[in-house]
Parts: C-alpha cells; structure tokens; sequence
C-alpha cells in the first residue's frame, strides 16, 4: 500500500515539474516579446527613426526636396516585377488626362445603373467596338468616361 501512495506522489510530482518548466519556458518568451515592443517604444522616440518610417512608408519629403517615384523599379534594378506590378501595369492605359473625380463617379454610378447586356455572338466590324478575348487574344477592353480603353 505504501509503494502505491510512493508512486501517486512521485507521478503527481512529475506531471507538476513538467508543467513548471513549460510555463518558465512561455515567461521567457513572453519577457523576450516585451524587450522587443519595449525597444520598438523606445526606436519611436527617436527623430531619425521616425522621419525614417514618414519617408519609407508615407512618401514624406521635407520643404524643398522634391519626391521621385521609379515606376519601373526592374528597369533600374535588373530585377523582375513581381505578378502585381505586371497585372497593375497591363491595366494602365496612355490616354487622355482623368476626369474630374465628380465626373468619374458619375459614370461608374450610371454604369453600376445599368442593365447588364448579353454579349452578342455576331462580329462588329466597327472600329470602336470593344476587342474581345478571342479576336485580340489580349483579354477584353472596356472604354473609361474619358475615352480611353483599360484592358480588363
């Protein structure tokens, strides 16, 4: 009966020592998180740090300096753009300047009005029909209110 009572305790001890060293192990995780956040506090309170992050990721300029974006930043790098930047410049279009912001929403609200229409099966032989997948093997066009045509 005693060697019964001996191993209860012994396995009640090595189930609490187990669990002991877990949470030591997830305090010295949690102590190293808030050195981390604690120096991320401290970074902010430097000016460096802080104009810094306004330039990187606001595209802040001080008075006088003049702000240059590299649309094609392969061109200068050698590197490949990644897929977004190739579906973001497939999309751009050279036409016309862009309507006023007014006007823009005015036609994307009378376009969102509209009744949607079945696209026909026959062949438009006018020139300023849309190209359609098929017959340019680009994808389909659609005219924005200021004329110009955005691939899709």
């Amino acid at each position: 009966m005693g060697a019964i009572q001996l191993v209860s305790t012994f396995h009640t001890y090595a189930i609490n020592l187990s669990e002991l060293n877990g949470l030591k192990n997830q305090q010295a995780v949690l102590v190293e998180q808030k050195q981390q956040l604690e120096n991320d506090i401290a970074r902010w309170d430097d000016r460096a740090y802080v104009t810094a992050q306004a330039r990187e990721r606001l595209g802040f300029v001080f008075p006088g300096e003049q702000a240059i974006r590299v649309l094609h930043p392969e061109a200068v790098t050698g590197g490949q753009p990644s897929a977004a930047e190739q579906k973001k410049d497939s999309q751009r279009t050279v036409a016309r300047p862009p309507l006023p912001w007014y006007r823009e929403m005015a036609y994307s609200l009378s376009r969102a009005d509209a009744e949607p229409t079945a696209p026909s099966t026959s062949p438009k032989s006018d020139s300023t029909s849309q190209d359609t997948p098929e017959s340019s093997g680009q994808g389909t066009t659609q005219e924005t209110p200021n004329g110009s045509k955005q691939a899709q």
